[in-house]
């Protein structure tokens, strides 16, 4: 998205400014209502008629439109309902989260999803608890919103999967290499300090400033403000919200047992019924690495969700839309027309194959020392990609190359302003935005509190590669690929704030690192826990500090949220994974898997650590198989200069002007192979709900986009999750068994839920 080069007129209600009357304690020392005693005439959205019909042009306008900036400084954070009820969803996300990460749909824990259920349990211990005498210590008074969103932050950070998770789950699986355990716990809290370090030294860049709003948080701070501040506006809001999220519990379940077929709807599978392969390649969606969906509708919302239709801003949607359009053409091509010999193998699969299309035995070209055997490749063979699965390599490259010059080629002003003279070192800054003068009563962070747990924790890293007989990395790698992820996050962190989106950059930390460590598989996916998990935590934390901006929680008390969030992730992340590899280690092996377990996320480390690990130099570099994906990084980072040439030298205002403006060629490539992998029904249902909300809604029903969009995306996401859970456990096999519902036209046995592949 581009940034205007002049800076926003933020403009502030009586009550975006006001901090609200100090809370006074009853005779009986309880506190009084402190969000219900703010005079419904000072809300910023107190009575319909506060909505205005004003269209929101710029997408980082909802951050000061649609999020009130009243705030309380008197309200109490840290009470006994913040740490047990954040301790206990904690341990709940991670356990759920972790079950999702070995399931074919490629579905996580929102914040939403417990954000919904602390609502429930903290009025309930609200209402239950005596407030009177020694009580008030227990129960200070009505459930807050600082309560609540710390304990939001604490339990989605926990339910946040580590990447240092799946790749121990990868050692298990592939190389029957387990950590003991503490290692292994202390590997995984380390990997996201990392991040976290990274992040609060990028606040005044990425966190502060208007224009980083990071629109998928919006629908989550409209839901918190919606469900605590008074006002019948919001009481309105909150009938909506309940009624939208039972009306999704009582059908999700639905499509997701009983009814499959409802999760991809395909009339041309409908009348080919599984006949032909080249209609399921494209056309077919249902069942894991079946098609890439071609006209597939989906009425699951589990599945929908992943677009975020209702809250990606409309560019970031259509940029998407046309690299998935192009995507259909490009994946198809590539297979018919046999690129990397793709007939030989199947259409769509993450796994490593040989040349007889079978799976690859990767542990018979290696040395006990998990080091490559070149007599024993010789006699083998080398391993095969499926050719779509390559496209999508080149593709997330392509993107990383695009996004590099794209943030420094449009944002180069805020890059200068925010990194000129070590400005980025002070933990205060001259920022125009309302929600940040409204935190400046509150004590800041200290910007040496990050660095110090940025060294702490690479500390710790290193120390835990060192714990097995061959070091798993060496130290000075580590060093060297945490400074790579600073530097990639703060790119990446640009486009995540301004579009919602996020950019996968482990192909190519995974391409550097089979240079860097030829013929160390091990290193090359370990590489990942310093290269792209630093990375991706960074991305996460960044955007829960925005959360405690927006709801001025106190950035201290933030800081304790998301440590504690961690420490108690780590723990549940390690423990459930040892479960579920121990109970489904031959599914999570199979390269297909079934429709309840699925290791096409651990798979997809695997293969590129013998790939790129073990065999970097005789497939990877120029003149050999696959040269094309690290070449890719470098091809991107010529891909978005055209469009800025374009914009800067066109006339101003211009139909060629905008549209040069308009295309994100990060998002753009990075969709054109996003859709090998997994179940790809819902695309198609994205764009119709996309365009009616963002373009339709926004433009023609402004009140109620305003007043109602995001919330509606936050009850769909909300009751869709709790259902999931209920049936993960119920008759899914997390408890252990699954049970299937009996077969029928729509839930056939003989054919793909979609009925496009035969089995």
């Amino acid at each position: 998205m581009l940034l205007s080069e002049e800076t926003p007129e933020l403009k502030r209600t009586k009550s975006a400014t006001s901090t609200g009357p100090s809370d006074e304690k009853s005779p009986d020392g309880s506190f009084q209502d402190k969000e219900a005693a703010i005079l419904d005439d000072e809300l910023e959205v107190a009575s319909t008629d506060e909505v205005d019909s004003k269209i929101i042009e710029r997408p980082e306008d909802v951050a000061v439109q649609i999020i009130s900036a009243q705030d309380d400084p008197s309200m109490p954070v840290f009470t006994f309902r913040t740490v047990f009820l954040g301790v206990g969803l904690s341990a709940f996300g991670a356990v759920l989260s972790t079950i999702y990460t070995f399931k074919p749909q490629n579905a996580t824990v929102s914040q939403l999803f417990v954000l919904i259920i602390a609502y429930v349990l903290g009025t309930a211990m609200a209402s239950i608890i005596p407030s009177k005498g020694y009580w008030r210590y227990l129960n200070p008074g009505p459930f807050n919103i600082k309560e609540h969103t710390a304990i939001v932050i604490m339990s989605s950070t926990a339910s946040t999967v580590a990447i240092a998770m799946e790749i121990i789950a990868a050692l298990d699986l592939f190389y029957d290499t387990r950590l003991n355990p503490a290692v292994a716990i202390f590997q995984i809290f380390s990997s996201q300090m990392l991040g976290y370090g990274i992040a609060g030294i990028l606040r005044n860049l990425l966190v502060y400033p208007t224009y980083a709003f990071y629109p998928t948080y919006i629908s989550v701070v409209n839901l918190l403000q919606s469900l605590h501040f008074g006002g019948v506006l919001n009481h309105k809001r909150r009938r909506f919200f309940w009624i939208a999220f039972a009306g999704i519990f009582l059908w999700e379940w639905i499509p997701q047992y009983p009814f499959p077929l409802l999760t991809a709807i395909s009339i041309v599978c409908l009348i080919d019924n599984g006949r032909h392969t080249f209609v399921r390649n494209l056309f077919g969606a249902g069942s894991s690495n079946e098609g890439i969906g071609l006209f597939s509708f989906s009425t699951s919302w589990t599945l929908i969700t992943q677009g975020n239709p209702l809250v990606w801003p409309l560019q970031t949607q259509i940029n998407s839309f046309l690299g998935m359009a192009i995507g259909y053409l490009v994946l198809t091509l590539v297979y018919y027309k046999n690129a990397f010999n793709a007939r030989d193998l199947k259409f769509m699969s993450t796994s490593l194959f040989a040349s007889d299309g079978t799976v690859y035995n990767q542990s018979a070209i290696l040395t006990p020392e998990n080091t490559l055997d070149h007599s024993k490749l010789a006699a083998i063979g080398l391993p095969r990609y499926t050719a779509t699965y390559i496209v999508s390599q080149m593709c997330y490259n392509f993107s990383l190359g695009a996004a590099l010059v794209h943030v420094t080629l449009w944002h180069w002003k805020d890059l200068r302003r925010a990194f000129g003279g070590f400005k980025f070192m002070r933990s205060t800054q001259d920022i125009d935005d309302p929600h940040y003068r409204e935190m400046q009563k509150y004590r800041e962070v200290p910007q040496w509190w990050y660095l110090l747990l940025l060294l702490a924790s690479l500390g710790v890293g290193i120390g835990c590669s060192y714990t097995t007989p061959e070091p798993l990395l060496p130290w000075w790698s580590i060093i060297l690929f945490t400074v790579i992820s600073f530097i990639v996050a703060v790119c990446l962190g640009f486009i995540t704030a301004t579009t919602g989106f996020n950019i996968s950059i482990k192909y190519a930390i995974q391409v550097m690192a089979a240079f860097i460590h030829p013929g160390k598989p091990i290193s090359v996916m370990y590489v990942n826990l310093y290269g792209n998990s630093t990375a991706f935590q960074t991305l996460y934390m960044l955007q829960d500090l925005k959360l405690g901006q927006y709801t001025k929680l106190p950035p201290r008390a933030t800081f304790a949220a998301q440590m504690a969030g961690s420490i108690l992730g780590s723990i549940f992340n390690y423990t459930m994974m040892k479960s579920i590899v121990t109970n489904n280690r031959e599914v999570l092996l199979d390269p297909v898997g079934t429709r309840v377990w699925s290791g096409w996320i651990i798979q997809q480390y695997n293969s590129a650590s013998v790939a790129m690990g073990a065999l970097g130099t005789e497939l990877f570099t120029m003149g050999k198989p696959y040269w094309l994906v690290p070449f890719a990084i470098f091809l991107g980072l010529f891909i978005p200069i055209p469009f800025w040439l374009v914009h800067k030298f066109s006339r101003p205002g211009s139909v060629i002007n905008k549209v040069a403006a308009y295309i994100n060629t990060p998002i753009l490539m990075l969709y054109i192979g996003w859709l090998p992998y997994s179940v790809n029904g819902q695309w198609w249902s994205c764009v119709i709900i996309g365009f009616a909300s963002q373009w339709w809604a926004r433009k023609y029903r402004p009140r109620w986009f305003k007043s109602r969009n995001y919330l509606l995306s936050a009850a769909l996401d909300g009751g869709s999750q709790v259902i999931l859970f209920i049936l993960s456990f119920a008759v899914f096999g997390a408890s252990g068994s699954a049970v299937d519902f009996p077969n029928w036209w729509g839930n056939p046995a003989n054919l793909s839920v979609d009925r496009c592949k035969s089995t």
